[in-house]
């Protein structure tokens, strides 16, 4: 029988020692191309050493704007390429833990510490890597409400207690605070064969959730609307493996979600209208706060009464204003994207 312990050994085992560099992956699911990355991403990685960025294992971009200041966690850090990247963006006044089990992926990261900061041009270092497992942040020293960000690339599947880590992130996160994730989800639950095998584990295949049931999990928490932010389909790459896991299919998807106590389980209408100011430095046009609320500068939005609270409610909220309260209700608000098959909000 697999123990979350045993799988702890096994995943440590898999990124510590089997995998050397991005290039020993049997798949493509935690490969993200440098492409998907926004250009200020872009510069800063440039910056980074070519060990970080080369034993880094990730399947999106999940750095948000508006960071100047923050307190950012990052769950599973590994080599700390994003870690690095959010001390760039949160600056000398704010700051990031990093946090991972594997001692050889963070040997990585603090190796580097004192050349990142100094190519930063930071008088201090602004990023503590802590050794610790993302199902229990409070033993790596991460308060109640303490948290700006979280955010997490490709990690969160390898976790064989996944509500834990939903229940401490919502835990760590201030109100109001920002859960922005990228991971690979499957469109059926995995089966029990699979699920442990070493590789497909190691690989972000074998825990990966089924979408629907992220959806229940999320709910149970107290969060009933998340956000679906990017989506690319994960082709696996790998014949063999192809024909081990037969016909399920996989989706790597950036999330974002809120901690936010004013959230209904589908789209109300209140008759609320949000303007973007375009004052967030990295998106003066435009901002887009998933795959389906697109808001230009300056243009009046029809939202409902969850999009207003995430753009109100939040960090992002005197980058907004929004117009009207909940006083008077209108019914159900249609904001699904076409292709929508979930019913978490305007997920």
């Amino acid at each position: 029988m697999i123990t979350p312990s045993s799988q702890h050994t096994a995943l440590k085992e898999y990124y510590g020692r089997v995998l050397a560099t991005a290039k020993d992956l049997k798949t493509n699911a935690c490969c993200a191309s440098p492409a998907m990355m926004p250009g200020v991403i872009r510069t800063v990685v440039e910056q980074l050493d070519p060990e970080i960025t080369e034993r880094f294992y990730g399947c999106g971009s999940p750095i948000p704007p508006a960071l100047s200041g923050c307190h950012v966690l990052d769950l599973g850090c590994g080599s700390g390429r994003d870690s690095y990247i959010l001390a760039k963006l949160v600056g000398e006044h704010g700051s990031v833990v990093g946090i991972d089990m594997t001692d050889e992926q963070l040997a990585v990261a603090r190796r580097h510490l004192s050349k990142t900061m100094s190519q930063f041009g930071f008088q201090h270092a602004n990023v503590d890597f802590r050794t610790g497992y993302i199902e229990d942040l409070q033993s790596a020293g991460i308060a109640d409400n303490a948290i700006d960000v979280v955010i997490s690339n490709c990690v969160i599947n390898l976790s064989p207690d996944k509500e834990a880590v939903f229940q401490e992130i919502f835990r760590v996160l201030k109100p109001g605070g920002e859960l922005l994730f990228a991971d690979v989800f499957a469109h059926q639950r995995i089966p029990e064969n699979l699920k442990y095998d070493p590789v497909l584990m190691g690989e972000c295949l074998g825990g990966a959730l089924y979408i629907e049931d992220f959806r229940r999990l999320l709910a149970r928490l107290g969060c009933p609307d998340y956000r679906l932010v990017a989506a690319r389909p994960v082709t696996i790459a790998n014949a063999d493996i192809e024909a081990q896991i037969g016909h399920i299919g996989f989706q790597s998807l950036t999330v974002r979600a809120f901690k936010l106590g004013n959230l209904e389980d589908i789209c109300e209408d209140y008759g609320q209208v949000a303007v973007y100011h375009g004052t967030i430095a990295e998106h003066p046009h435009s901002f887009q706060l998933d795959d389906h609320h697109h808001f230009s500068t300056g243009k009046p939005m029809l939202v409902c009464g969850n999009t207003a609270a995430m753009v109100q409610d939040s960090r992002y909220g005197s980058h907004f204003t929004v117009h009207g309260g909940r006083q008077v209700h209108y019914g159900p608000f249609v904001c699904l994207p076409e292709n929508q098959t979930t019913t978490a909000g305007c997920c």
